[in-house]
Formats: structure tokens, C-alpha cells, sequence
């Protein structure tokens, strides 16, 4: 391929509508924030300006930093757990009607817990291993949307496909292998896109709850500290932190997404043309 072609067709999609649409509202929205907070002269401990954020993130950098990556540690291993334990259940359902119906409500009542009323209780139940609370804690959160996209994924199969395997004779296990995984793979990947933010969120609840009993781990922790000492610009740059993190783990997924899906999903396609 020429390379010139190829960083002009670069050059262009960083140009497009898509790209500079979200990039324009944001320096429009940073620009109002920093003329509403110099204009009204509103103190740092009530709303810090962008710059001033900014700067305090880079001062901050050497403690910050190294929380986050805890933070991630919790969310990457509360995010893998969620992936493949999502993934095997939602395999164990579609073998057998009997067992999704007597399984599958225990899955949502613990979903629709709320993850701040029982994350005490993880913490205080494995307290002398708090990092393995909060991994559980985050898997909680995280796992319930790929074992309902999953199992979707699995009963979605076209019927006329299965019809064909079921008149070649295939078997259960090559019937999943060979059907049902491939067209529940869309689902599955929605799920892990989706999973991806909440095990981030879970593993920050978990932290929360967890300095709030005097565990000293993760950027939640620096935010607690923050907030209890009224150093906001501080807090800030930890929730900047925070919501980047977030942002990265969605456009990895988002990308590993494309890739798998783009020679042969609708989705995928559309988004390449």
C-alpha cells in the first residue's frame, strides 16, 4: 500500500465529523468552564478551573499516579474474572431451559443489589486480604451484563442454520462450537464493552468503602482524602484520572470489537464505511 495514501486516508478520518464534532464541544465546554470560574471568581474549594486542575494533576502526578494503577489492577483482574466466568455460565444455561430458569434470577437479585450495601460486608468477611475483596466486589458489578448478552447471543441463533446442523447429524458440543459461539460473538463483545466501565466503577465503590475503614488503596482513597481536606483541584485531577481510565478501557473494547467483527458483522462493516 502507498504510505502516502495511507496517512492521507489517516489525515481525513481525524477529520471527520465524528472525530471533530465531540473534540469541538469539548474545548468549548473546558473554555466556558474556565471563563464561568474567572469571571464569577468562584475559590478553588468550590469549583477549580480546568487549568487549575491541570496543573494540580501534574503536580499531584507521583501519588496519583500510582494509585490508579491499583485501581486498574482491580478493574483488569475483576474484568477477566467477569469475561470468563460470564461467558461459561451463559454456555451452562443455553445446555439446559431448567437450568437458566432455576439460575438466571439468582444472577439479576444479585445484580440489582446494590454493590455499597454488600461491599462492607465483602471487606469485612475477607479482611485479611482487602485486595480480594475489592476484585470481588468489582466482579459482582461486572459480570452480570455478559451473562445476559451471552446467553442472548447463544439463543439467537438462525434457525434455519441449526436446522442444517441438526440434518447433518452435528453434535451438541459442535453445534455450539461451530454455531452458536460465532453468532453469539457480537453479544458477547457488546457485554465485555459494557463490563469493561462497570468493573471500573465496582472496583472505585469498593475502594470507597474500603477507606472509608481506613485501607489506604486505589485513586478512590485519594479522593476521599481530597474531599475530607477540601483540596478539590485535587480531587479533580483524580476524577480526571478516573473518567480517562474509563474512556481508555471503552475504545480499547470498542476497537478489539471492530477488529474480530469487521470482515463479516453488519456492525462492524458500517462502522469501517
Amino acid at each position: 500500500m502507498n504510505p502516502l495514501k495511507t496517512l492521507r486516508s489517516r489525515y481525513q478520518s481525524w477529520l471527520s465529523p465524528e472525530v471533530l464534532a465531540p473534540m469541538i464541544v469539548g474545548l468549548l465546554s473546558l473554555t466556558a468552564w474556565e471563563l464561568l470560574v474567572r469571571i464569577t471568581g468562584l475559590p478553588p474549594f468550590l469549583l477549580p478551573g480546568p487549568l487549575l486542575v491541570l496543573q494540580t494533576l501534574i503536580t499531584e502526578w507521583g501519588s496519583l499516579w500510582p494509585a490508579l494503577l491499583i485501581t486498574l489492577k482491580i478493574t483488569v483482574i475483576a474484568f477477566l474474572l467477569a469475561a470468563t466466568s460470564g461467558l461459561l455460565i451463559a454456555v451452562l444455561f443455553v445446555q439446559s431451559r431448567w437450568i437458566e430458569r432455576s439460575f438466571f434470577p439468582y444472577a439479576v437479585i444479585l445484580q440489582t443489589t446494590p454493590i455499597v450495601a454488600i461491599a462492607p460486608l465483602i471487606i469485612m468477611w475477607l479482611r485479611n486480604n482487602t485486595f480480594a475483596a475489592l476484585v470481588v466486589c468489582a466482579w459482582i458489578v461486572a459480570f452480570f451484563p455478559i451473562i445476559s448478552n451471552t446467553t442472548l447471543g447463544l439463543h439467537s441463533v438462525d434457525h434455519h442454520l441449526n436446522n442444517l446442523f441438526q440434518l447433518y447429524g452435528a453434535s451438541r458440543w459442535q453445534t455450539l462450537i461451530y454455531l452458536r459461539l460465532p453468532s453469539a460473538l457480537p453479544y458477547f463483545l457488546g457485554g465485555l464493552k459494557i463490563s469493561g466501565g462497570l468493573s471500573l466503577i465496582g472496583a472505585v465503590v469498593a475502594e470507597f468503602v474500603a477507606g472509608t475503614g481506613g485501607a489506604r488503596s486505589g485513586i478512590a482513597y485519594q479522593i476521599l482524602m481530597s474531599s475530607y481536606n477540601l483540596q478539590i483541584p485535587r480531587m479533580f485531577a483524580a476524577l480526571l484520572l478516573t473518567t480517562l481510565s474509563g474512556v481508555g478501557i471503552f475504545v480499547g473494547l470498542t476497537a478489539l470489537s471492530n477488529a474480530l467483527l469487521k470482515h463479516w458483522h453488519d456492525s462492524a462493516i458500517r462502522h469501517e464505511n
